[in-house]
């Protein structure tokens, strides 16, 4: 790799780009695997704390609420005051609410703790990414890096699913929070001794944080997931859940007004207007969508029909895995260079679809190695696919100054997408399984007629998510350019360069 002596002195964090990774790492891996680790861990912190059915969904969604709505301002933030400070502050945050969820004595606090963990979470994760996007400039050193990344963000969610697992069973529920500090203490440590101070503005003028964008977007992206988390609850009918998607439609409308009118807008409409960069975004929303699906879904089929253990639901799930991983180390160096990301992302959302299909035809005498297997292994390359090149398409060409949200974006397409990928997918679900429970009460008995009525609204929702991905593949085959992207070094907002 070509380096100028200017690039060098200019960008500090450029001789230490490979430890620099590992950190941001170890963070990103952190932010992902809570999304699922808490899942396994429902059942006992349940029977532990004696919450509701009703209430336990609120241990996920605090999470994704407080995550999702504050990720745009937690990007920004990290441009304003500095991104190794905001990263520090975020991960040393993080920590201390997954010690007090450890040490939760009730519900009321758990719930805190995830939604704290939310709050650090959209400071920390913005930052990471806005710092990997500034540190690799080189076009082949950065696809490798955004590999690494992409990856992360694919096994995450399987990591989190293992790990909920082996410290459920042989430690306690406790230890899927407590583990948080493992991670957070000793990245931030590096953190500090490693990344160099930076803000974004260089001038003598601070640029002023817009406010009424930051409240419209908030609001509208709280509102967004609190509605389909009501109707997962309530149902679609529910006053609250019309109220709150009416909301959102209307906030996120007047965002969109509001940032095409002011002089400093919060998401500049140019991060997001590009046909690449705003397709990356869209791809990832959608892949979310349905990938949350696969571990809710596939994690009640393992353990409720096919009577697996939470280890062993866990390690179910390393193919998936593996397939990512060894996606990425081609797709990233080899083929996203070659081909540019169309054919990878919509490529990546086809075969996705084709896994969903693959466990649609699950039954209940369906064997792990024969039905979830090959399903898990063709999801493992699809999903290799889109991370491996949207995840760099999604920030590549971005201006310094727009790093720090033009993160913030890829992250909030994945909370988004999740939570509203697990609370559509629950819903439907929950109402193909009771219409299907009525309607088969003779023909079944007991705990058969629960089995088969859960496994028809598993189907259902195998098969919406492999409709919704399709429509996907089709969408960014459309909207992504054809062709390798050049990133054209020296140019403003070309190459990051001069980020640091």
């Amino acid at each position: 790799m070509s380096s100028s002596p200017t690039e060098t002195t200019v960008d500090p964090h450029h001789e230490r780009r490979w430890l620099i990774l590992g950190i941001l790492g170890i963070a990103q891996l952190m932010v992902i695997l809570d999304a699922t680790i808490v899942n396994i861990a429902l059942p006992s912190a349940q029977g532990d704390l004696g919450f509701s059915d009703d209430n336990r969904q609120w241990v996920i969604t605090a999470y994704a609420l407080a995550f999702g709505s504050l990720l745009l301002l937690g990007g920004k933030i990290g441009d304003l005051i500095g991104r190794k400070h905001v990263f520090i502050i975020g991960l040393l945050g993080f920590a201390a609410a997954s010690a007090v969820g450890g040490a939760a004595g009730s519900f009321g606090v758990l719930v805190v703790a995830r939604a704290l963990q939310g709050v650090f979470g959209a400071l920390l994760a913005p930052a990471a990414l806005s710092i990997l996007t500034t540190t690799f400039t080189d076009p082949l050193e950065r696809n490798k890096a955004f590999g690494v990344f992409g990856a992360l963000a694919g096994v995450g969610g399987g990591v989190g699913l293992l790990l909920g697992g082996v410290l459920t069973e042989y430690l306690s529920w406790r230890w899927c929070l407590y583990v948080n500090l493992a991670f957070a203490i000793p990245a931030a440590i590096g953190a500090f001794t490693v990344l160099h101070s930076n803000t974004q503005h260089g001038t003598g003028r601070r640029p002023r944080l817009d406010v009424p964008g930051t409240v419209a977007v908030t609001g509208g992206l709280f509102a967004l997931v609190y509605g389909f988390s009501n109707a997962e609850t309530n149902g679609w009918g529910a006053p609250l859940t019309i109220i709150m998607l009416a909301a959102s439609v209307v906030l996120l409308a007047a965002f969109v007004a509001i940032q095409l009118r002011v002089k400093e807008p919060l998401l500049p409409l140019r991060v997001v207007l590009d046909r690449n960069r705003g397709g990356s975004y869209l791809a990832i929303g959608i892949v979310s969508t349905g990938m949350f699906g696969v571990f809710l879904f596939l994690t009640y089929y393992m353990q409720r029909t096919l009577e697996m253990r939470p280890v062993e639901t866990g390690l179910a799930f390393l193919p998936m895995n593996f397939s990512i991983m060894g996606v990425i180390a081609v797709a990233s160096t080899r083929l996203l260079p070659r081909f540019g990301p169309r054919p990878l992302i919509a490529g990546g959302m086809a075969l996705a679809a084709i896994a969903m299909a693959i466990f649609a035809q699950l039954e209940t005498s369906s064997g792990y190695a024969t039905g979830v297997l090959p399903g898990l292994i063709v999801m493992g390359l699809g999903m290799g696919l889109v991370f491996s090149a949207a995840m760099a398409t999604a920030t590549l060409g971005i201006e310094p100054r727009d790093a720090g949200v033009g993160s913030a974006m890829v992250n909030t397409t994945q909370q988004v997408g999740g939570s509203i990928g697990t609370a559509l997918l629950s819903t439907l679900f929950a109402s193909a399984a009771s219409g299907f429970a009525a309607d088969n009460a003779g023909r079944f008995q007991g705990q058969q007629l629960v089995l088969e009525s859960s496994m028809h609204g598993y189907v259902t929702a195998f098969w919406i998510a492999s409709g919704i991905l399709a429509v996907g593949a089709v969408v960014a085959g459309t909207i992504l350019r054809p062709g390798a992207q050049v990133q054209p070094e020296g140019e403003p907002g070309g190459a990051p360069a001069m980020a640091h």
